[in-house]
């Protein structure tokens, strides 16, 4: 028994020691991120570059998961709604939603798929093939060459995709609802815009920003911790989708349960 017990207790202490210690590695890499920004050592046309690549890279299928998400719940909203004569709480449900959890849950999951796998995957090539040393060897910090820039750029980007996914999604779903449902325009836009406020915006603004602080750090990190060649580069680029996925999913609970005290949604009355 007491030896069943021994072996229980390494199978658990194993993996949660191996959490802390990655938690402890990315939060180390939050602060050396945090102090190269105070000392104003920012590389502008790198980050205007990642700018582009994440941002402008990124918007296409940040859209189409936008509009396509609205327009599929603010579907299945009214068919339930409609039986309970509640047609016209399509519009503030949807918008509301988009706002607060789905734009920027979702926006954040295509752009960990895309960007994350991206940014492990450069990296983590440049760590194998001792390109990271070469940087050293020159006097470049690879910290400040590589890992802020992306910092700063998804910091700039994900809230204007965020943004995007939100306004095509409430643009889908009143196409859907008032040509498809005939419900009328002007009843759905004024019942949307009665019910969705400000706090709801910054909502998924503030998430969307998060999530992609979280995106870069761990993508960065799997890049930078690379090693057995081409297979360390696969290893990493699917240790950055799915941590940062699983960082979104699970981050996204106690930001909801932190800010909807702080910003309350409106009170909704039909």
């Amino acid at each position: 028994m007491k030896r069943m017990a021994g072996y229980l207790a390494a199978s658990v202490a194993g993996p949660v020691l191996g959490l802390l210690t990655y938690l402890g590695q990315v939060a180390r890499l939050l602060v050396e991120v945090l102090a190269s920004l105070l000392s104003l050592r920012i590389r502008w046309r790198l980050v205007l570059a990642q700018i582009v690549a994440i941002g402008i890279g990124s918007q296409l299928v940040v859209i189409i998961t936008g509009a396509f998400t609205g327009a599929v719940f603010a579907a299945q909203a009214y068919f339930k709604f409609s039986e309970l004569g509640l047609g016209s709480a399509t519009g503030p449900v949807v918008s509301i939603a988009m706002c607060r959890e789905l734009g920027p849950v979702l926006a954040a999951l295509m752009v960990a798929g895309r960007m994350g796998a991206s940014m492990a995957a450069e990296i983590g090539t440049m760590r194998v093939t001792e390109q990271i040393d070469a940087l050293r060897a020159m006097g470049v910090s690879p910290l400040d060459y590589l890992v802020v820039p992306r910092v700063l750029a998804i910091l700039v980007s994900m809230p204007i995709l965020v943004g995007e996914a939100i306004l095509f999604g409430m643009l889908a779903s009143e196409l859907l609802t008032v040509q498809l449902f005939g419900v009328p325009a002007a009843w759905y836009e004024t019942q949307l815009l009665a019910h969705t406020g400000v706090p709801d915006i910054l909502t998924g603004l503030i998430k969307g920003t998060f999530f992609g602080g979280l995106i870069v750090l761990i993508s960065c990190h799997q890049g930078l911790i690379t090693s057995e060649g081409a297979v360390g580069v696969g290893r990493a680029t699917t240790r950055a989708v799915v941590y940062s996925s699983l960082a979104i999913l699970i981050s996204n609970l106690f930001l909801s349960l932190l800010l909807n005290p702080l910003l309350p949604t409106v009170t909704m009355d039909f």
